[in-house]
């Protein structure tokens, strides 16, 4: 699709802002979303288009005749209240939409979250059938902005709805910092119970633009990778590059019983902690294994180990932490 526009909200963030370099490499021309506040880096080429999801203005000139628009803007329980998280994440995707049927936009590419599906009791791993209860404002903000895609496609309009599972890579400092931190920090003798599906910032980047390009409309494809308890997890981070494992399996009772102290905290100091609520906390503590065939299969998309991924994120790990 080289010389094709692309619009991208979110444009700054990890993802996004890998995103539009991948983009510019391969020849798009790309306009990107900014908050004036926003560090746009060193992404050279980007037509910047300031303002949020909330300047309409902004938003029509960003995606007016352009080929794909990616929305990735949105923002989590880590930096936002509750209120704020549904704001953004739903009523910021209406407002998207709206530009994009107004404009003339073509596809749209929503990126939303794996926290959407979840595996039955009786399966160990999800696949895009298996939608759940969202657990928290960010899982229902997420879920009710992918109703509102869902209906802009059937609107004989074009969008399709991708969801990563646990991003990793250089620049992140939620996720990524976290469990480096505990493959690597002697400082940290912990890990958490449970698992989860890591997949590299890069091989996301490849299922965006595939889903861009050869995407069915209205579809969802989960973008995983593989599926490792923490333990698995944090001791290929220590094999890799000679860390320093953490040891001791945090018990999953004492996680369960840290989500009521988090609502205390936050209801009453504004204090945001992790887990966010007693239902996040049991959700904390599960295997939260998915399947990435449908993507694979109808996308085109694949996904590299862990270990891949390791040399430009520790590289990145050590020389900001």
């Amino acid at each position: 699709m080289t010389g094709h526009t692309a619009a991208v909200t979110g444009a700054t963030g990890f993802l996004g802002s890998r995103l539009c370099e991948r983009l510019l490499e391969d020849g798009w021309n790309v306009r990107g979303l900014s908050r004036p506040t926003s560090d746009r880096g060193d992404l050279e080429g980007v037509d910047w288009h300031v303002g949020d999801l909330f300047d309409d203005e902004t938003l029509r000139s960003l995606v007016d005749g352009v080929d794909v628009v990616f929305h990735l803007a949105g923002v989590s329980l880590w930096n936002a209240s509750p209120e704020t998280v549904e704001r953004v994440n739903v009523d910021g995707t209406r407002n998207v939409i709206e530009a994009c049927r107004d404009r003339g936009a073509g596809r749209l590419v929503f990126t939303s979250t794996a926290g959407t599906r979840r595996p039955p009791d009786d399966v160990m791993v999800a696949d895009e059938t298996d939608v759940a209860t969202p657990v928290g404002a960010y899982q229902r903000s997420k879920a009710q902005a992918e109703q509102l895609v869902d209906q802009y496609a059937e609107a004989d309009c074009d969008a399709v709805t991708v969801h990563p599972t646990s991003i990793f890579g250089p620049g992140d400092e939620a996720f990524t910092a976290q469990l480096l931190s505990m493959g690597l920090e002697p400082t940290m003798p912990a890990y958490l119970p449970g698992g989860l599906s890591i997949v590299g910032v890069s091989d996301v980047v490849d299922g965006l633009l595939a889903a861009a390009e050869h995407g069915t409309n209205g579809e969802h494809y989960i973008l995983g990778g593989e599926n490792l308890t923490y333990n698995q997890a944090v001791s290929r981070i220590a094999n890799a590059v000679d860390g320093s494992p953490a040891r001791i399996r945090v018990p999953a009772t004492a996680i369960h019983a840290a989500g009521p102290v988090a609502e205390a905290a936050s209801s009453v100091a504004g204090v945001r902690m992790f887990p966010f609520d007693r239902q996040m906390a049991q959700l904390a503590t599960q295997r939260l294994f998915y399947s990435s065939r449908k993507a694979s299969e109808e996308l085109g998309y694949e996904y590299q180990p862990l270990e891949d991924h390791l040399p430009e994120t520790i590289d990145w790990y050590r020389s900001e932490h």
